[in-house]
């Protein structure tokens, strides 16, 4: 988060200090509770006597949590400040040490070929070689044809169903031998989360994960109409490309492989900090959470550049997929930089103690001025820019599936 959105979510935030009085009680976590709260909603956010909505929400992982009105969740995300609402699950980072405890995972090596890459590298290329836009173009079509893809929406419950439902047809071509399956992840609201996985070998248990986020949202109005072509229709549909890719190989991995579709990310990260509780709670190994968010638009004048968040990841995973781009997108550079607290699912994997990566479609966040809005239409997304993400993902799956 940049100086100016720090002090943007500061002000935001103080102007709902009417609502953080003493507590009157905790919720079932131990998070103190504001006066009065008179009931909760049917998604779990407590209701004051006046009817208004609270969350607990979180702009910095070293600044306290803040009980503020629904309506302040909105200034946050018309303001480009990005943010946790942890109301749901607060205690992510409390369980992380616990979680790098029982994860006891060697750090992925530094992807080179003088660490023996090249056989990885044999495996890697018929896949990728085997990709296209065909699927990524379709699957866009389809998502940015909903009204929004909003969490609370009836057109963001049916757009999940409709992913579900795909992603179902897509495994029903896996290549025999393999076994694939898909899965909604159900939350306190609507809008399902969609998690396919294909096993790896007997006794192997450390995941790794490919996630996207596939609501969307008009942050002026928030149930007004949000095509989110590129936000992120878009790494959806990288996703979904590599995942097609993936299970029509004759690739067989060790490590078991996931695909996560997360819901409620723009509210909040919602979606994806329920799953990354369950697993933190399940006592889950997870080897690597790669993120696609935004994977269509390259910045004005560098189409041919790609950035790598750099803070809230973890660094010697970054640095694999990084040597990863460097072998399997020739001809595109990569750049650092900054994404600020929970602009991202990575963000949740992180913060629950799992090591993620992030890399983004620019080395920037204001290269893509149409996000949020009715503009993010698919007419400005670069179909072929969407397809390195896949293949990159591809790389990524099969070389940490492989250890």
């Amino acid at each position: 988060m940049t100086y100016t959105r720090a002090l943007l979510a500061l002000f935001v935030l103080a102007a709902a200090s009417s609502v953080q009085s003493a507590p009157a009680g905790q919720d079932s976590f131990g998070v103190p509770l504001p006066s009065g709260v008179a009931k909760f909603s049917p998604e779990g956010f407590p209701i004051t006597n006046e009817g208004t909505e609270l969350h607990l929400v979180q702009t910095e992982a070293d600044v306290p949590a803040t009980w503020v009105p629904e309506a302040r969740i909105w200034e946050l995300k018309q303001k480009d400040v990005d943010f946790m609402d942890i109301t749901l699950q607060p205690n992510l980072a409390r369980n992380a040490d616990e979680t790098r405890r029982k994860q006891q995972l060697p750090k992925p090596k530094n992807f080179a070929p003088s660490l023996g890459a090249s056989q990885v590298l044999n495996e890697i290329q018929p896949i990728i070689d085997s990709t296209n836009t065909e699927l990524i173009k379709s699957s866009l079509t389809k998502l940015t044809s909903f009204y929004n893809r909003y969490y609370r929406s009836t057109y963001g419950t049916q757009s999940a169903t409709w992913l579900f439902e795909e992603v179902k047809r897509l495994a029903g071509q896996a290549k025999p031998g393999l076994t694939v399956t898909v899965n909604q992840f159900k939350h306190s609201f609507n809008q399902p989360s969609v998690i396919a996985r294909i096993d790896g070998e007997a006794g192997v248990d450390e995941t790794v994960i490919i996630g996207s986020h596939q609501d969307s949202v008009n942050s002026q109005n928030r149930q007004g109409r949000a095509p989110g072509a590129d936000d992120d229709g878009s790494g959806t549909s990288s996703v979904l490309e590599a995942f097609r890719a993936l299970i029509a190989s004759d690739f067989k991995p060790k490590r078991p492989i996931e695909f996560h579709w997360y819901a409620g990310e723009e509210a909040g990260l919602l979606g994806s900090q329920d799953i990354a509780a369950s697993y933190q709670n399940a006592g889950r190994k997870v080897a690597g959470m790669l993120q696609l968010d935004m994977t269509g638009t390259p910045a004005n004048g560098r189409p041919n550049e790609i950035g790598f968040v750099s803070d809230n990841v973890n660094e010697a995973l970054t640095k694999t997929v990084e040597g990863l781009a460097d072998q399997v997108l020739p001809g595109v550079t990569h750049k650092r930089f900054r994404c600020g607290y929970g602009c991202s699912d990575h963000a949740s994997w992180t913060k629950a103690g799992y090591p993620s990566a992030f890399p983004f479609e620019s080395a920037g966040l204001s290269d893509n001025r149409n996000i949020h809005s009715t503009a993010d239409t698919i007419d400005k997304v670069n179909f072929d820019h969407v397809l390195r993400f896949s293949k990159l993902a591809i790389a990524y799956a099969v070389t940490l599936s492989s250890q």
